[in-house]
């Protein structure tokens, strides 16, 4: 298949275009509609209910975790559960100094900078936005060499929301300059099961109990898998159908998606199925397993890998990567002893 086709999986957790304006009608707007995270939802609304009472503004947040679990999403609830106007930007779309500057001198009291991939920030962007955290204050250097002096200009007091995937990419100085560090985890079915319901009323779709799930047993524990997933299903049996979701129906649509009842798609078969027919299940160093998939290392590794080995399919040694019985008993092949 194409490359393109290898980056707009439909099992990806990453967004895609297709993904805003839909994921924007169905994203919950307060935390008892926001499913899942229960531990984190708590401290949040703990954090968000002290502040409150001391009419302060809510501590900086660091949100991380895979993409597509919903950290976008808490920072918008956490603007509104605190009353709060918030600006989004991202860690790349800062290029410059002034860049940020201008985005922090034009927010106000009580505003939340939501920075997604904060880890993308480079070092020069950092510096600035320490004293921004710390003191409310911007330090600007005038001038060069030894005539140089710093203008410091206050700013209000911000909440900074900062969202990665990689957190082990921070630099410590900027982690310790937030107050609440948040990792969401990946799902359980039952809540996938809650949010797939929800979101069904919500895009008025009629489906049934064993459809939903089919879409949760493939969405891979994440939200925004299970939200593209009811999409191109609905979209299916309205083609198909009569639009209502129903259990046959849905199966075929997984079987056009080529998306099996674990989530696993072509590639990930493949990556598999090489393993297994080429190195007889390894173990096999990762440059291999990437040379022979066509794939570059930190893809196999950062978005192919990870999934199959959350479910047990694929382990990791010092040796290389082995592929697991059960993984054998899934694609229906036999170990060579």
């Amino acid at each position: 298949m194409p490359d393109q086709d290898k980056e707009n999986r439909v099992i990806t957790g990453k967004e895609q275009p297709e993904d805003k304006n839909f994921d924007m009608n169905l994203r919950p707007q307060t935390l008892i509609e926001y499913v899942g995270q229960e531990r984190t939802k708590e401290n949040i609304k703990i954090a968000i209910e002290a502040a409150k009472k001391r009419k302060e503004t809510i501590e900086h947040i660091l949100l991380y975790g895979a993409p597509g679990l919903g950290k976008t999403t808490l920072a918008h609830i956490i603007a509104n559960e605190t009353g709060s106007n918030i600006k989004i930007t991202s860690g790349p779309a800062i290029e410059k100094g002034g860049d940020l500057a201008a985005i922090l001198t034009n927010l106000s009291e009580g505003d939340i900078l939501f920075i997604d991939e904060i880890h993308r920030l480079n070092k020069t962007i950092e510096e600035i936005l320490y004293p921004a955290m710390e003191d409310y204050a911007l330090d600007i250097i005038i001038g060069k060499g030894p005539s140089a002096r710093t203008l410091r200009i206050d700013l209000p007091r911000i909440t900074i929301i900062g969202a990665t995937t990689k957190a082990s990419l921070l630099s410590a100085p900027l982690r310790d300059r937030f107050g609440m560090i948040y990792h969401l985890n990946f799902y359980d079915h039952s809540d996938i099961e809650k949010i797939i319901n929800r979101n069904s009323r919500i895009l008025n779709v009629d489906i049934d109990s064993a459809s939903t799930k089919e879409i949760a047993a493939r969405a891979r524990r994440t939200p925004r898998v299970a939200n593209r997933l009811l999409k191109r299903v609905r979209d299916y049996c309205e083609v198909r159908g009569t639009g209502s979701i129903k259990n046959k129906l849905c199966r075929d649509a997984f079987d056009m998606l080529e998306v099996d009842e674990l989530g696993l798609d072509w590639i990930d078969r493949k990556i598999l199925e090489i393993i297994i027919d080429k190195f007889s299940g390894g173990p096999v160093g990762l440059g291999t397993v990437a040379a022979a998939t066509g794939e570059d290392i930190s893809t196999v590794e950062e978005v192919y890998e990870p999934y199959l080995m959350q479910i047990g399919f694929l382990d990791r040694t010092p040796r290389g990567r082995i592929v697991t019985d059960i993984a054998y008993k899934h694609l229906g092949k036999k170990r060579m002893r």
